[in-house]
């Protein structure tokens, strides 16, 4: 059975619309042919690195190439509808990355285009493909441990990442950074919908370096079945940290519990003269000059999915409710009350 290639276009040419375009370069089945950012040179750049014929500086332009079967979305999270609704009018299945879109308005339009046009769309939610998180749900899913009743999840960021990493940092927050992927794996170990969140924000350290966003976000979610988990998600994690991400869960069930620590684990450090580091093992490392790790599973296997006709392993509606509650979250921090979420 010869298996045809998927033909992508790339929206976005920052640090990872190269990395997109490097999966598609070595995937078997994908065939990177455009890439499309209103900066001509940087898109020039990702283009001859990895063999893209075509480059563009507007989307409607590459939304109208016939030639492109599937485009993937990397631009930043609050430019993400009226380019999502563009791909899916021109009938191109679409991967975006994290969230789905950061408005109740945006995200509906995006769910709307889709159905209507009949194609595909997946969000990059990786942590699905994290081995610990991943082994994790199969053995919550065996039932050995009986039911979640509580969880506590922390994923945070050092400083950098929002002073110097994303230039559109103050756009954005921590929620829709990170928080989308806590919450997404909590809704997916749990089997379960977020009913009701209460999240208490704190600010300053990040204002006083010139990025407008809050610093973290603790927030207490209920879940329909009965489940309770807390959710912490940060920016201001010191820049010392071993490691960039700061990354732990623990599931307590009826029967059980598991937990996990991403972060501070033993499987690896490096010690300099300067100082001790844990390198990424797990994230976005390479083997044998092979891009590996959680983030790029999820690419490889949207590819995948469209290739043999299965159902992505994050549907829409995952996305979908994800990113609602996170707009919960947001509002409940707003206004020092609970908020109900409404799917």
């Amino acid at each position: 059975m010869e298996m045809k290639q998927i033909r992508m276009g790339i929206v976005g040419a920052g640090t990872w619309g190269e990395t997109h375009a490097s999966i598609y370069a070595e995937h078997l089945f994908a065939d990177p042919v455009a890439i499309c950012d209103m900066n001509e040179e940087r898109a020039r750049a990702i283009a001859d690195k990895y063999g893209i014929r075509k480059v563009y500086t507007d989307y409607h332009d590459l939304a109208a190439d016939e030639e492109v079967d599937a485009v993937a979305i990397v631009t930043p999270d609050f430019a993400h509808a009226d380019i999502a609704v563009a791909m899916a009018d021109a009938k191109k299945n679409i991967l975006i990355e994290k969230p789905l879109a950061t408005t109740k308005e945006d995200i509906a339009r995006i769910c709307e285009a889709v159905n209507r046009n009949q194609v595909r769309c997946m969000v990059d939610l990786h942590n699905r493909w994290n081995p610990p998180f991943n082994t994790a749900k199969q053995e919550i899913s065996s039932g050995k441990l009986g039911t979640p009743y509580t969880a506590y999840i922390r994923h945070s960021d050092v400083k950098w990442v929002a002073t110097d990493m994303l230039s559109w940092a103050s756009k954005s927050s921590i929620l829709w950074f990170l928080g989308s992927h806590s919450l997404d794996s909590l809704r997916w170990l749990f089997d379960d919908e977020v009913k009701r969140v209460y999240s208490v924000k704190k600010e300053g350290i990040l204002k006083e370096l010139g990025v407008d966003t809050p610093d973290i976000y603790l927030t207490t979610i209920e879940f329909e079945k009965g489940g309770v988990a807390h959710m912490e998600n940060g920016w201001v994690t010191p820049n010392g940290n071993r490691n960039i991400n700061d990354f732990r869960c623990s599931v307590m069930c009826t029967e059980g519990m598991i937990s996990l620590d991403l972060s501070s684990h033993n499987l690896i450090e490096e010690v300099t003269e300067e100082k001790a580091s844990v390198p990424d093992i797990l994230v976005s490392n390479m083997v044998f000059d092979r891009c590996k790790g959680l983030s790029y599973e999820s690419i490889r296997d949207f590819v995948d999915r469209l290739v043999d006709g299965r159902e992505f392993r994050v549907t829409l509606e995952d996305a979908r409710k994800t990113a609602l509650a996170i707009i919960a979250i947001h509002e409940s921090a707003d206004t020092g009350l609970p908020v109900e979420v409404e799917y």
